[in-house]
């Protein structure tokens, strides 16, 4: 009797990079992933073991492509900076992002929000701020022995991961870094930057007139 020979049926799984889903609904919930993002970016730049990312799918268990989400902006300490396509998890030395932040828009809804904090909840973050930048409201939650749970009181709240301060004003969300820096915008780290450009220059011309002064008094500046 031949025996037959059942061809291989296991095939890849694709972890497709994009849920198809636009990155934000409008520029307010757009300028506010892009600050957090960028800000966190910069506060961790010399620290090669953390990895920040933007509306990047994060897919936490191997073999299951349908378990996924794709956090506004996420955190995960101790893996290396570097482009991806996703976060395998698996790929990732089991480490699941410690810090996630979602921006609300117009078009979220109540049950979307509450699978994702069941995603986040399930999967290990730590820490998972919620901003609806229409209403001026930050909700954050904390993991505790069992499971996710809502901080009190934000106004002041310092992230034990990240060390950034939350603020609340009236007028709106305030994030401060360790060193008390506030987060800005692209505009306001340009203008920012311009300052000290301008000042730098000043400094500089200050320096050649005293120069000059100095070489007219019959004196060689040590510049």
């Amino acid at each position: 009797m031949v025996q037959q020979i059942q061809p291989d049926t296991a095939t890849p799984i694709d972890y497709p990079d994009s849920d198809g889903q636009p990155m934000a609904d409008n520029t307010k919930q757009f300028r506010w992933i892009v600050v957090i993002k960028e800000n966190l970016e910069l506060l961790f730049i010399d620290d090669a073991q953390v990895f920040v990312a933007g509306d990047l799918l994060w897919y936490p268990v191997e073999g299951n492509n349908a378990i996924r989400q794709a956090p506004d902006v996420m955190v995960a300490v101790g893996r290396p900076k570097g482009d991806r396509g996703s976060y395998r998890q698996w790929e990732e030395g089991g480490i699941a992002p410690q810090v996630v932040f979602e921006i609300l828009s117009p078009g979220n809804r109540f049950g979307e929000m509450l699978r994702k904090l069941g995603f986040y909840d399930r999967h290990g973050v730590e820490e998972y701020y919620i901003y609806d930048p229409d209403k001026l409201e930050l909700t954050g939650l904390q993991r505790e022995t069992d499971g996710l749970e809502i901080i009190e009181n934000m106004d002041g709240w310092v992230s034990p991961r990240l060390q950034i301060r939350f603020q609340t004003p009236p007028e709106g969300l305030e994030i401060y870094r360790p060193d008390g820096q506030r987060f800005l915008t692209y505009s306001e780290l340009g203008q920012q930057l311009e300052e000290e450009r301008q000042r730098a220059e000043q400094a500089h011309q200050r320096a050649e007139r005293l120069a000059a002064q100095l070489r007219a008094a019959g004196l060689e500046p040590d510049i």
